[in-house]
């Protein structure tokens, strides 16, 4: 998923978004373990994932929070 397609969820599609990938990064990591896991780089790209879905979701409640106002 792109950060333009990340941007346009809500929050609540946000939290929806980070715990379906936390568990298709266990599902993966349960793999490595059993030897079965084909592109172990997938991992990388889910964590990365989740931490632009992290990034995005602190910035829509520090913008929900401080209406108006930036922060440098």
């Amino acid at each position: 998923m792109k950060i333009n397609e990340i941007r346009e969820l809500s929050l609540k599609e946000l939290t929806d978004r980070k715990r379906e990938l936390k568990e298709e990064i266990f599902n993966l990591r349960m793999q490595q373990q059993s030897g079965q896991l084909e592109k172990p780089s997938q991992l990388r790209e889910l964590r990365r994932e989740v931490a632009r879905v992290e990034t995005i979701a602190t910035e829509k409640k520090r913008a929900g929070n401080n209406p108006g106002t930036t922060e440098s």
